[in-house]
């Protein structure tokens, strides 16, 4: 049996941040935002790990279930961020990535949050959900009416 490789959000924001990194040395087209401005994007970019891989990964890992989009989760969790945003992880890496452009100050890496909002809306966030409400039914439908998916 052939076993396919599934990419993870985790696995995208990490060539997202290269990618940011790369136009802006190779191809930096305009820089728009100039110190000290652009260190502000150094407080977007803590918000953004602190609320993907600081907050949710201790939540998930204290409710012992999962943050793979692919697998089943064990648990909805509801409250914290989840009561905010129906996805917080993807948040926090889009406000990492926003955070990034702005300290590179440059219009290209702009273009690389609003890639992975598109991307994650299609391709990501509709398995999870499918997931959620394979397993979880009306108590996942009613979450959906109460919390936005992105804030």
């Amino acid at each position: 049996m052939k076993k396919t490789i599934k990419f993870t959000p985790p696995d995208y924001i990490w060539i997202f941040i290269i990618s940011g990194i790369i136009l802006y040395y190779f191809l930096p087209l305009k820089q728009i935002i100039f110190p000290p401005f652009n260190y502000s994007g150094i407080l977007l970019i803590i918000l953004g790990a602190y609320l993907n891989f600081v907050w949710v990964y201790f939540i998930f890992r204290k409710e012992k279930t999962t943050v793979n989009p692919y697998e089943i989760p064990r648990k909805l969790v509801s409250y914290g961020a989840f009561r905010i945003s129906r996805n917080p992880t993807y948040l926090g890496m889009a406000l990492l990535l926003v955070g990034l452009a702005v300290l590179l100050g440059s219009v290209s890496p702009f273009i690389l949050p609003i890639i992975f909002v598109i991307l994650t809306n299609l391709f990501v966030i509709p398995i999870e959900e499918r997931n959620l409400e394979k397993k979880f039914g009306k108590k996942y439908e009613d979450y959906k009416k109460r919390v936005r998916r992105w804030i």
